[in-house]
């Protein structure tokens, strides 16, 4: 299948669904599911600030964005009427759904804030337009959970920049560097071998900061014979990357030995037990059960895992709140974790891709180091 007919084809099944729900225009704020349906690639930068939105009707199709993207829109969603608004996208909403001859207005209300909503109930006041916004969670997510063959590739590639940076990295590790300069040597890695740019900001925790699962890195010098957490990924031709890996300097004693040896066994268990049926939950209670059966008893929090692709976070979960039939296609991380309060953590992860009978292992490097 051809660009063009890959975005139809998303198009046409969102339709289906829209057409369910008796939704009649819906609009497209989040920019992964912007890119998803349309091959748009602007940047929205931060939470208040958006480089376009779509409006998908049951016939028609618009990217609206501003002057300063305007061009690129055109040149790479070019099955999409472009719109260019001055002023935001707000006051240029009562004409555009009046072309459109919207009654119900589906919108993406994980994206759009309680003040932005309020705008636009009032904008339609002003213009005394009737239409029913209608909120709606997941709609492209629901179709983004089942990767496509090339889009399985777009993410072993990311993987395989991110695993030789951290190579790079580990190669030259030594004894008196901060967590802050290793993080950036791996920013500065994955740029450098051909990346669009990191997934998110790279985690270095040694000693008793691999404590905190999602630390951040400091001026603490790293020591020889305590435990070193590395946590990165890499965005590369849109899709994302994320691993995680623990090591030591010099001769690791009994107690990193066991607890490395626990979190390994129990990443093992869990993609031994990953296949299409199986619940999402499962999965995850069965490293949580290896690792409290070992002794670390909540000693594991967070959840076993997520969904990567576009965003580095998104459906399916791993974990024992969220339940989910995995199916083929689905790729998620598999990242269980020990903290000890005042000695340090470890968290192993790698990304494995759903397949009828088992998981594949999209990782190449070495689990234990």
């Amino acid at each position: 299948m051809d660009e063009g007919g890959m975005y139809a084809h998303r198009l046409e099944k969102l339709r289906k669904d829209l057409h369910i729900r008796s939704i009649d225009t819906f609009w497209v704020l989040k920019g992964e599911n912007r890119l998803y349906l349309s091959g748009f690639k602007g940047h929205d930068g931060q939470c208040d600030e958006s480089a376009g939105s779509l409006f998908i009707t049951r016939n028609r199709q618009l990217l609206t964005t501003d002057s300063r993207y305007i061009e690129q829109a055109g040149n790479e969603a070019p099955s999409f009427e472009p719109l260019c608004y001055s002023k935001g996208i707000i006051d240029l909403l009562p004409d555009i759904l009046k072309d459109l001859k919207t009654k119900r207005l589906g919108f993406e209300a994980g994206r759009l804030s309680y003040l932005q909503f309020q705008k636009v109930s009032e904008a339609l006041k002003e213009a005394g337009i009737s239409v029913d916004l209608v909120p709606c969670e997941e709609m492209v997510e629901g179709l983004r959970i089942i990767k496509e063959d090339f889009e399985i590739e777009a993410i072993k590639r990311s993987i395989a920049i991110t695993e030789l940076a951290l190579t790079a990295i580990l190669d030259g590790l030594a004894p008196g560097m901060s967590e802050k300069d290793v993080a950036w040597s791996i920013e500065r890695e994955i740029r450098e071998r051909g990346a669009e740019e990191i997934s998110f900001s790279p985690i270095v925790a040694s000693g008793e900061n691999s404590a905190l699962p999602h630390a951040i890195p400091t001026n603490r010098k790293i020591k020889t014979g305590e435990p070193i957490l590395f946590d990165l990924g890499s965005r590369l031709d849109g899709y994302c990357s994320d691993m995680s890996r623990t090591v030591i300097l010099g001769k690791p004693d009994t107690k990193f030995r066991d607890v490395v040896q626990a979190v390994y066994d129990a990443q093992q268990g869990a993609i031994e037990s990953i296949k299409a049926g199986v619940s999402s939950k499962s999965v995850d209670k069965v490293a949580r059960d290896y690792i409290d059966e070992r002794g670390f008893k909540g000693k594991f929090g967070h959840g076993l895992g997520h969904g990567v692709g576009l965003a580095v976070h998104e459906k399916p979960a791993l974990n024992p709140t969220h339940d989910i039939i995995l199916e083929p296609g689905m790729v998620v991380t598999v990242e269980p974790g020990i903290y000890i309060p005042g000695w340090g953590g470890v968290r192993l992860e790698n990304m494995v891709v759903v397949q009828e009978n088992r998981a594949e292992v999209l990782n190449k490097m070495p689990v234990l180091l």
